[in-house]
């Protein structure tokens, strides 16, 4: 008789790859979340069309063009990304459909893409020091690590910020890496630049988790990852980055370039060489 085959899990419930039960229960949780997502997405593409059908057949040329026209929608981006829009709350319900189309329909990679381009370009022109001294600054949320999982289950920047919402997003540590950030990343660490991954993300509650998604998600080898302690709480992002920029130029770096998402990440005192800002038209970070 044969020997009956034993099941791939042990009578702890393990499976022989050692993915526990409870670590399945959070990868299950977080696609049905994302199932979720795109569920509240479809009804947003078919509220929006109604809207649009309706108000159209009914008010006609009376109604604004900006429900309408997504030209609206793109002049609305375009100003948030060259920061003429100043501060700003939510994507106007008018331009969800719009963003999201950007964010997922492939614009945001090739607008990324060609960020990363001119990047590698001003670094084909320079090399990094004999003394070690030549740094690179990079923020974390939406440009190392990508929270637009998230950010659709909130009608991609609609839905007013919701702080304790996202803190729990983040701490799950599972922020996907933007493919060309790390291999920018990737590039500099080579070229024998310090790299700094400087983020607003509380340094007690969120360093452990932060430090095992970079890992996760393949950022090795930067010099130091710097974020938000009790000393900036409550300090603007354009502050908080500031100072510590500062803090690196006084410990005798020089910093050729900065990397964010927000303007906050790149303005204020104490400026990189360059500074290049990644698309962003999701939330603003004062």
């Amino acid at each position: 008789m044969h020997a009956m085959p034993v099941p791939p899990y042990s009578s702890l419930g393990e499976f022989k790859t050692g993915i526990s039960k409870s670590h399945l229960h959070k990868v299950l949780g977080f696609i049905i979340s994302r199932i979720l997502a795109m569920w509240k997405l479809f009804l947003i593409i078919l509220t929006n069309l109604f809207a649009k059908t309706t108000v159209a057949h009914k008010f006609g040329p009376l109604f604004p063009n900006t429900l309408f026209d997504s030209s609206y929608c793109l002049s609305w981006r375009v100003a948030v990304e060259v920061n003429n829009a100043g501060p700003w709350r939510n994507v106007p319900m008018e331009c969800v459909l719009y963003v999201g189309r950007y964010m997922l329909g492939g614009q945001y990679n090739r607008d990324l893409e060609t960020v990363m381009e001119m990047i590698g370009t001003y670094l084909d022109g320079m090399d990094a020091g004999d003394d070690g001294m030549d740094a690179w600054v990079l923020d974390i949320d939406d440009t190392c690590l990508s929270n637009l999982f998230y950010y659709q289950g909130k009608q991609f920047g609609g839905m007013p910020f919701d702080p304790a919402a996202f803190k729990s997003w983040a701490a799950k540590g599972m922020c996907p890496a933007i493919l060309p950030a790390l291999n920018l990343f990737n590039k500099l660490i080579e070229r024998g630049y310090k790299v700094f991954l400087l983020t607003g993300r509380d340094d007690l509650t969120f360093r452990d988790i932060t430090t095992a998604n970079l890992q996760d998600q393949g950022y090795f080898g930067y010099k130091r990852l710097i974020m938000r302690t009790a000393d900036y709480k409550g300090k603007g992002a354009k502050i908080f980055k500031s100072a510590i920029r500062k803090q690196l130029i006084d410990e005798g770096y020089r910093i050729r370039g900065n990397v964010g998402d927000q303007w906050s990440d790149l303005l204020g005192d104490y400026l990189a060489d360059r500074n290049f800002k990644i698309p962003n038209p999701m939330y603003y970070v004062p």
